[in-house]
């Protein structure tokens, strides 16, 4: 961890919205049977590889976000949440064509109670990336790539990667011998040869075509998927139930997960294993090392509500809490 600030990251993806609305239910509506909420505040935080960036800095990384935005309100609230966190944003396209990609969740209580969500609504940007923004996406990639020490792919399928952006960034990391990661959302098949990819225990059973009913189940598919898509590592998330780690040559290792086993929310998780994982994996910490680090991590994140992040401080302060 203590190299952790030497390190400049390049993450590329779905820079996301996350959008959190609180109320308090205050009446049943007359009109329809549904509550009535008298609207607290707002809160927007990045989400998607936003997240993942953010999560990198609050870590002590130098990170550099590679990503399509849109000229709006969501997007100008990002922008600014993005600089505050300490992320070089230069390589962030900003397009009066498209709408930043939010997701609204509202959070509804009683006057003294914890709110809990009760719908989300998802603001897609449909309309595809130009091909002036994309060659944008590569002139930024092809920058940040000449010093970077990792990258992390964060795809969330909301258009910014694609084939050709992805072998590109695949190759710059390649050419350069650092290590490439992927968080992608049920398309983990169309990224083969990173060095590694954390998809949890339900997308592995999606590209399995399959359930995985016991732990054989999922060390066999993992076990497929790691030499399918030649992997050097394979970082299964597994909730309440830990993590899987599947190396070339080694049985797979489980690591039990840290902490509670009831999360406050699990919005993000997923941004800030990568990240940390990827972090240390850039450090020079082993795979299984890299895992454990990225464990303690998504201990903490899960404990915290909305889409938050873990700093370094937290992260030592919870290993010297559960060190034997």
């Amino acid at each position: 961890m203590a190299a952790f600030s030497r390190k400049r990251i390049v993450v590329v993806g779905d820079t996301i919205a996350d959008q959190f609305v609180y109320g308090e239910i205050s009446r049943v509506s007359r009109e329809a049977p549904v509550f009535i909420l008298r609207h607290e505040h707002t809160e927007t935080t990045p989400g998607g590889a936003g997240n993942c960036a953010a999560n990198l800095a609050a870590l002590g990384a130098e990170v550099r976000l590679i990503s399509v935005i849109g000229d709006d309100e969501a997007g100008r609230i990002l922008l600014k949440k993005l600089g505050a966190a300490g992320i070089n944003c230069e390589g962030l396209v900003v397009s009066s064509e498209r709408k930043t990609t939010t997701k609204v969740r509202v959070l509804a209580g009683q006057v003294h109670s914890t709110r809990q969500q009760v719908i989300r609504i998802d603001y897609d940007s449909e309309p595809a990336i130009s091909p002036d923004e994309r060659e944008q996406l590569f002139l930024g990639l092809r920058e940040e790539m000449k010093s970077a020490k990792a990258l992390i792919i964060s795809d969330y399928n909301y258009g910014v990667i694609d084939v050709p952006l992805t072998a590109a960034a695949w190759y710059a990391a390649d050419q350069r011998g650092i290590p490439s990661l992927v968080d992608s959302r049920f398309r983990l098949s169309e990224f083969p040869r990173f060095t590694s990819a954390t998809p949890n225990e339900d997308e592995i059973a999606q590209l399995s075509s399959k359930p995985l009913s016991n732990d054989a189940e999922l060390e066999a598919a993992g076990a497929r998927l790691l030499e399918q898509l030649e992997y050097r590592s394979l970082l299964v998330t597994r909730g309440s139930r830990g993590m899987v780690l599947f190396e070339e040559g080694n049985q797979p290792t489980h690591i039990d997960a840290i902490g509670s086993r009831q999360p406050v929310d699990v919005t993000g998780a997923g941004d800030t294993v990568i990240a940390t994982y990827g972090l240390a994996i850039a450090s020079g910490a082993s795979f299984a090392d890299a895992a454990r680090l990225a464990n303690f991590a998504g201990g903490i994140v899960v404990m915290k509500r909305g889409t938050a992040t873990v700093a370094a401080e937290e992260l030592l302060a919870c290993i010297s809490r559960y060190k034997v």
